[in-house]
C-alpha cells in the first residue's frame, strides 16, 4: 500500500503488507489528539462483503438501478415493491459482520477525549461492532419512518409496513435521492470536523458532498488529515496521510503502533 505525505513533501513511501511502518510524526500526532472525528463511507461496508450502493444488483433486483428505487417518487408509485427491495437489503446487512476496520473505529471511540464517527453508511454494522458516539448522515436501513404525516415511531407496524396512527406506509429512516440530509446531523458534523485535532477519512470516494467537504473542513481549521482508501481519490494528494489499502488491515496496525508508543511514554 502507498503512504502520500501531503502535496508539498518531496518524499513518498511504499509500504509493504507485512511491514506497515509508520511515520513518527503520525504516531506522534494520534498521541496527542484530543478530539478525532472518522469519517466512513461505502469502502468499509465492502470490506464485509456488503455491495456498494451502485454495485450492480443480484438476482430479481439486477434489472433495476438503485437510483429508480431509491426515491420518493418510486415508493409512491409501488411502495411494496420499495419496501420488498429495502428488506431485501436489511437482510444482506445482517448477514455481514462488522470487521476490524469497524472494531477499532469502536475502540477509537473509547480512547479519545472526544470523538465523533460520521458515517455515510446506512447499514448499522458501525452500530453493532459498538460504536456510540455517531452520526449516521444517510440514515439507517434498520429504522422506519411514517411516510405519509410523519407520526412518532411508537404506533408503527414494521411487520406490514403500516403506520397504525395514520394507516399510511412506513418508510426506511434513510436519505433518499433528491432529499436533503438531517440538518441536525450534517450540523453536528460539520462543527466536529472544524474543531477536530485529527480527521480520518476510510472508505469515501470524497466525491459526494457534503460530506466530501468535511475533510476540507478540518484541514482548514489546522487538523491532521488521514486518508485509508482502496483506491486513490480526489483527497489522495492533499491528505497530511494517505493510506491505500483495506481499513480492516491498516486501522489494527496503526492503532497497535499507537498503543505501543503510548505504553512506552509511560514506562
Amino acid at each position: 500500500m502507498q503512504l502520500n505525505t501531503g502535496e508539498d513533501s518531496a518524499e513518498s513511501y511504499l509500504w509493504s503488507h507485512c511491514a506497515m511502518n509508520f511515520p513518527n510524526s503520525l504516531i506522534e500526532s494520534l498521541c496527542a489528539a484530543k478530539k478525532i472525528v472518522a469519517l466512513t463511507g461505502a469502502g468499509i461496508s465492502a470490506e464485509s462483503g456488503l455491495a456498494t450502493f451502485r454495485d450492480a444488483q443480484t438476482g430479481l433486483w439486477s434489472k433495476f438501478k438503485p437510483e429508480e428505487l431509491a426515491t420518493a417518487d418510486a415508493f409512491q408509485r409501488d411502495p411494496k415493491f420499495v419496501q420488498d427491495w429495502y428488506a431485501w437489503r436489511r437482510e444482506n446487512a445482517l448477514k455481514a459482520e462488522p470487521n476490524a476496520g469497524h472494531l477499532v473505529i469502536a475502540e477509537m471511540e473509547k480512547r479519545a477525549p472526544e470523538f465523533l464517527l460520521v458515517t455515510q453508511n446506512v447499514d448499522g454494522l458501525h452500530g453493532r461492532a459498538g460504536s456510540r458516539r455517531m452520526v449516521e448522515l444517510h440514515g439507517n436501513i434498520h429504522r422506519f419512518r411514517c411516510f405519509d404525516n410523519d407520526c412518532t415511531s411508537a404506533n408503527f407496524d414494521v411487520e406490514n409496513g403500516r403506520c397504525r396512527s395514520c394507516g399510511g406506509n412506513l418508510r426506511p429512516d434513510v436519505v433518499w435521492f433528491g432529499e436533503m440530509l438531517p440538518a441536525d446531523a450534517l450540523e453536528k458534523a460539520t462543527a466536529a470536523a472544524e474543531t477536530c485535532d485529527v480527521f480520518f477519512s476510510i472508505g469515501t470516494s470524497s466525491i459526494v458532498y457534503p460530506a466530501a467537504d468535511l475533510w476540507r473542513r478540518a484541514k482548514n481549521c489546522g487538523a491532521i488529515v488521514i486518508e485509508i482508501n482502496k483506491d486513490p481519490t480526489p483527497l489522495t494528494p492533499l491528505a497530511d496521510y494517505s493510506f491505500l489499502g483495506k481499513s480492516g488491515e491498516i486501522l489494527p496496525a496503526l492503532m497497535a503502533a499507537v498503543g505501543s508508543a503510548m505504553e512506552k511514554r509511560h514506562n
